[in-house]
């Protein structure tokens, strides 16, 4: 692989840590690992293309490392977790997080789940690119399909990839109702199931809260009771 993808792997368990590194180096991608949330920290940088972070480590736990890298990346960031609740999940997306991997779980899941989170991450951003190069304009709020950057009175608000990506699509049709069903979709490319309505108005709450002036009162994304959300 002429362009190897680079992928920053922490987790507190050595065996965890060899053994997926030795996995992923198999797959085809550079690995760089960390023993803890602090050391995660430390080694990101701008050449990572996806992070794996356990979320129980001593020091800084997989929820402030995440919360501190997606600070200065919007690369995705896979949480490997023993907590599966919606409230610990709703945390780790509240975080910057895009998905979850409970524990335990097969190395056979994990490859495939970085390799698709990838494939979303850079096909959509190919496409991105191809499609429109026009900056499109709600109100205050300006989205630049290229950069991938939105700003709100020309102040810029960080965005986890996903956030962006639903903003994007929701912008593009306007006054078009899309229910979470269709979102989900479209966004993650993965067959929508019962529980996945909860991860879309997740993500629908933390993009309001970064976007909106009020989010009790959105301006910009609206919801359409039954049905699902809108930008008008």
């Amino acid at each position: 692989m002429a362009d190897k993808r680079r992928i920053l792997l922490a987790d507190d368990d050595p065996d965890i840590r060899e053994i997926g590194r030795i996995l992923l180096e198999s797959e085809g991608f550079d690995v760089i690992t960390a023993k803890d949330g602090d050391e995660a920290v430390a080694l990101s940088n701008p050449d990572i293309d996806l992070y794996i972070l356990d979320i129980m480590m001593p020091g800084k736990s997989g929820y402030q490392a995440c919360r501190e890298i997606r600070g200065a990346s919007s690369a995705p960031i896979l949480f490997l977790t023993a907590r599966t609740q919606d409230s610990d999940k709703a945390m780790g997306f509240s975080v910057g997080a895009d998905d979850y991997l409970a524990k335990p779980f097969s190395y056979t899941e994990l490859t495939a789940r970085v390799k698709a989170m990838l494939r979303r991450y850079y096909v959509y951003k190919g496409k991105n690119e191809e499609e429109s190069d026009q900056t499109i304009q709600l109100k205050d709020l300006s989205i630049d399909p290229n950069s991938c950057e939105v700003r709100r009175d020309g102040k810029l608000i960080p965005l986890t990839d996903i956030e962006f990506r639903i903003l994007l699509t929701l912008s593009q049709q306007r006054r078009k109702v899309f229910s979470a069903e269709e979102l989900y979709e479209k966004i993650w490319n993965e067959p929508y199931f019962y529980a996945s309505n909860n991860t879309v108005m997740v993500h629908i709450r933390n993009l309001r809260r970064k976007i909106e002036p009020d989010p009790d009162n959105p301006a910009y994304i609206k919801t359409v009771w039954g049905k699902g959300y809108r930008v008008d």
